[in-house]
């Protein structure tokens, strides 16, 4: 590694996993790309288990891959492991890029299986590409990729195997189909953050078509405009995944397009937002519309029981919120004016 990576405005990331163990190998070869990284670090987790197939109502959904020996996971059944995973890899690069002062720094964590081709244009504008010490999985890369300049950042102890994977604790096998044709979720999404991204990600994890994303049609000081908070979403989930349709709708309630819109048959909502299931719950089955099957994110509370002692430490530790960022812009506004007085 030599000196020109200590500059770095946009980097990539590639890893792979072999497992959903969370990768606390890869701690510090994601600390070492933000440190390196002042704008923007696009993390791109590849594994086989991670391979997406459109059989609605087929065990082939499930089958083995043509290059692989290994089962794709259940996107819905394994909603606990994937959650996790995220908010690990989030959690990690943010708490660096705070204790940096990069505040604004933009963050993605994208997961694909070896046989989804990588955006032709994930390379644009990037300066390098990081890999992983030890790391001898990584398929065919596009060429846009491989010919950026590569570093190789160390790793932790990589002890995990490829193994068949069953379902999540809290799920009883076979009760969920391993997609929903549509999902919904729903939030301000104001200055978009690692906990937002988790939420839109889990929500387009187990989306087979379409995900529809209510965006709260608020006016304050230092809140994004309605437009540019709907272009960042979109942006993010072209990126995570660009073969779903996206579809956005200003919200004034709780209830949003969930109602009155039969064909939503998923609901995500984050761990704060459970009474506002609850309510569309009641609302929908006084319209005699189609009972929604909620998936809760869990994770980005530091009491999260899902996360080991060690990870809910680091989450108590970072502070991932709009207001956050709102004070940080307001503060550094007011300097910047006193400064020019």
């Amino acid at each position: 590694m030599n000196s020109s990576t200590d500059q770095l405005r946009r980097s990539l990331l590639i890893a792979t996993l072999d497992s959903l163990d969370t990768p606390h190998y890869l701690g510090p070869s994601i600390i070492s790309a933000t440190a390196k990284s002042s704008e923007t670090l696009v993390v791109v987790l590849l594994s086989p288990l991670f391979e997406l197939r459109h059989v609605q109502g087929s065990e082939d959904a499930l089958a083995p891959t043509a290059k692989s020996l290994v089962t794709p996971i259940s996107r819905t059944e394994r909603w606990d492991d994937v959650q996790r995973l995220l908010t690990y890899v989030y959690m990690q690069a943010t708490k660096v890029a705070q204790d940096n002062g990069r505040i604004l720094m933009d963050l993605s964590v994208l997961l694909r299986g070896y046989e989804q081709p990588l955006p032709t244009d994930l390379a644009d504008g990037m300066d390098m590409c990081f890999l992983v010490q030890g790391d001898n999985n990584v398929p065919s890369l596009p060429l846009s990729i491989r010919t950026l300049p590569q570093a190789v950042l160390p790793s932790g102890n990589r002890v995990s195997l490829f193994s068949d994977p069953g379902p999540s604790q809290s799920s009883a096998e076979g009760t969920l189909p391993p997609l929903y044709p549509v999902a919904i979720l729903g939030g301000t999404f104001d200055h978009l953050h690692a906990g937002h991204k988790i939420l839109l990600s889990m929500g387009a994890w187990i989306s087979e078509r379409k995900l529809i994303i209510g965006v709260t049609d608020d006016i304050m000081d230092l809140l994004e405009s309605f437009s540019v908070r709907v272009e960042k979403i979109r942006s993010f989930l072209q990126l995570f995944r660009p073969d779903l349709e996206y579809q956005f709708a200003a919200i004034t309630d709780v209830y949003g397009p969930t109602g009155w819109d039969p064909d939503i048959q998923a609901l995500v909502v984050s761990k704060e937002t459970l009474s506002g299931a609850a309510a569309i719950a009641k609302e929908r089955a006084r319209k005699s519309l189609p009972a929604l099957q909620a998936f809760v994110i869990d994770v980005i509370s530091p009491d999260s029981e899902k996360l080991d002692h060690e990870d809910a430490e680091l989450l108590r530790q970072t502070k991932i919120s709009s207001t956050l960022i709102r004070e940080w812009i307001a503060k550094n506004r007011d300097v910047e004016r006193n400064a020019s007085r």
